[in-house]
């Protein structure tokens, strides 16, 4: 399209844009409608790819996530033997996360609207060329200033790679199904990383998390360069979208919410319930470990149910959110009970019921904004990520003064409490 043509064409975009959610505000449209219809044509639209094409895109991008989530969680799987070798203590080694998912953190809109510019390849090579090159950086000496610059580098790569990588299966046609299997494998990433940087530290020592994230990065990067690759965005309004404007906008703000009273609930609780089981039920710290673990494992199995669930019945949202969110707060408190039976159940429950918003909250977020859709997923995901640094201190607060199972209790009821954004049956014009 020639320069002269954009104005014109943009201004028509644009309120076109303005009409259909000016008309949608008017029908009471929040996250419920946003599933019926529109999210329908999105995924005819990109049915031009066959499944072979975008099942290859989704395990190229997926790979991506994977790497991401590995290097989130792999200096914690070792914090022992980090603290030896870099002569402090583990809570110094549990700042060597901090620091990474505060850059995590603040990235994600940045993210997204690199992603909404450049488009998802680019970023999701930027982001796996950005943990490679600041791991090998912390292999230079077991100096904790290094540790900590790098790790707040590799913060950044991380956030460049989960948000790229879900608008590549965006991009590339995939279902919310799709997207919620791009969510579990990235979160698994975390999982795996912690059963396999132990074994590896044998021969490797303190360099064993910083050697295996720069050969899963590379693993990752194969994978993608494989994948076939989304069209690239031309020249799109979502560069110029202020930020102001997404921010500002209550449906994807209840998105947010949900989101941040899901996962980032559902990792606040699996930081603290070993130290809850270990207390209360009286539990081996093996033992506690492995009931904790299922509150973030099972979210391989629950995001892309999710994502199904949304695919087969798009008008049943709401009534999913708030099921999940009651089965975790119920999963939540049973954490509290001193049975090991029971709370075996209640760490299964969480973890299930965390990864059901997923796909459904990536999606809508999308929908609302197809203007900046990586944009608006990097917000929603960016509260998550909040939600867990706020809430894993102030729980660990509450712990130290003695108020953990209370702690845990307030934690159920905020889960219940963010379904309060969902939109009543009466207001989506149902």
């Amino acid at each position: 399209m020639a320069a002269t043509e954009e104005p014109g064409a943009h201004g028509h975009g644009h309120r076109a844009e303005e009409r259909a959610r000016k008309e949608s505000e008017e029908d009471g449209v929040h996250l419920i409608p946003l599933c019926s219809g529109g999210i329908g044509h999105h995924w005819a639209h990109h049915r031009r790819n066959g499944p072979r094409v975008i099942a290859r895109a989704v395990v190229g991008a997926s790979a991506v996530g994977f790497a991401a989530g590995w290097n989130i969680a792999d200096t914690g799987a070792v914090a022992d033997g980090l603290a030896g070798s870099y002569g402090v203590g583990l809570a110094t080694v549990g700042l060597f996360t901090t620091v990474l998912f505060v850059a995590h953190m603040l990235m994600q809109l940045p993210s997204g609207r690199l992603s909404d510019r450049f488009g998802p390849l680019r970023v999701c090579v930027a982001g796996l060329a950005v943990m490679a090159v600041c791991n090998a950086l912390a292999l230079a000496a077991p100096e904790p200033w290094l540790l900590f610059l790098a790790r707040t580098l590799v913060g950044v790569g991380t956030a460049l790679c989960f948000i790229g990588g879900s608008d590549f299966v965006r991009a590339s046609g995939g279902t919310p199904f799709a997207q919620g299997l791009y969510g579990g494998l990235a979160t698994a990433g975390g999982g795996v990383a912690l059963a396999v940087v132990p074994a590896l530290a044998g021969g490797l020592g303190w360099r064993a998390p910083f050697v295996s994230a720069i050969a899963v990065a590379g693993v990752a990067g194969g994978l993608l360069a494989f994948a076939p690759h989304p069209a690239r965005p031309g020249a799109r309004v979502g560069s110029a979208v202020p930020l102001t404007v997404l921010v500002g906008d209550r449906r994807l703000l209840r998105l947010a919410v949900v989101f941040g009273g899901s996962f980032g609930l559902s990792v606040v609780i699996a930081n603290w319930v070993v130290t809850l089981l270990e207390g209360d039920a009286g539990l081996r710290p093996e033992t506690a470990g492995a009931i904790g673990a299922l509150t973030l494992v099972l979210g391989v199995i629950s995001r892309p149910l999710g994502g199904w669930l949304l695919y087969r019945g798009p008008d049943r949202v709401g009534a999913w959110i708030v099921v999940a969110a009651t089965v975790g707060a119920i999963g939540t408190l049973a954490l509290t009970s001193g049975s090991v039976a029971v709370a075996l159940v209640g760490a299964m429950f969480v973890g299930l019921a965390a990864g059901i918003p997923f796909a459904m909250c990536f999606t809508g977020a999308t929908r609302l904004h197809p203007e900046a859709p990586a944009t608006a997923v990097g917000l929603v995901n960016g509260t998550g990520a909040l939600a867990i640094l706020v809430g894993v201190p102030l729980v660990g607060v509450a712990f130290a003064h003695d108020l953990g199972t209370w702690a845990f209790a307030a934690m159920a009821a905020l889960w219940v409490a963010s379904t309060l954004v969902l939109p009543r049956q009466s207001d989506s014009g149902a």
